[in-house]
């Protein structure tokens, strides 16, 4: 059996659904900026992540993206779950935040897990609830947050899901993420270095205030 799927989701599922997982589930590698999936898509399998991390995005009706939240090891999609059960095209973007590694389960799957293992239908409904505090911790942040306060929130936010307090980012990949300009991002990345808050590089962040 994968050591990591052993390793992130033993504790979660009962042995006889972690092997069903291991025998079914198609292995992927996906490098560092590649997209696993597009809005429009089909679906037909849900990624289960062994390691690494991704960024969930959507897209607004001029083409511009909004990062919504990550998803790390021992996480997968809610998002991407709904559109399986309803038989739907994806809503979202999937992009690879880091090297990742995952498992792809047929989306047949699914609907027959949630009635066959009590523990893959709380996995599922554990994984709408999380997802759901995590868009709410977005409107929040882009409601009531000053724009240097969710600069900071979003970069402490990938360091916590690479495990790095240095991200390898640039100016413009921020701003792409966040929906606003790379002027804005490099006024305020000084102000957060002169602050103390962060330390910048070539195409890197160290953060500070974790």
């Amino acid at each position: 059996m994968n050591v990591e799927l052993q390793q992130h989701y033993g504790y979660l599922f009962e042995p006889e659904l972690l092997q069903e997982i291991d025998s079914i589930g198609v292995y992927r590698k996906i490098r560092q900026g590649e997209q696993l999936m597009d809005i429009g898509e089909p679906i037909t399998h849900m990624p289960l992540l062994l390691t690494g991390a991704i960024k969930i995005l959507r897209e607004d009706e001029k083409g511009d993206e909004l990062l919504l939240y990550f998803l790390e090891k021992g996480d997968s999609c809610a998002m991407t779950f709904s559109c399986c059960m309803g038989k739907k095209k994806s809503e979202i973007r999937a992009v690879a935040e880091s090297d990742v590694e995952l498992l792809m389960i047929p989306v047949e799957k699914m609907q027959l897990w949630m009635g066959q293992y009590t523990t893959w239908q709380h996995y599922i409904l554990d994984s709408y609830h999380t997802r759901m505090m995590e868009l709410l911790e977005t409107v929040d942040t882009l409601a009531f947050m000053k724009m240097d306060e969710r600069l900071l929130k979003h970069l402490q936010d990938k360091a916590k899901v690479n495990h790095d307090d240095m991200v390898q980012t640039t100016h413009q990949e921020i701003a792409l993420d966040m929906h606003t300009s790379r002027v804005v991002v490099s006024r305020l990345l000084k102000k957060l270095e002169n602050e103390g808050k962060i330390q910048m590089y070539r195409n890197q962040i160290r953060v500070v205030a974790l």
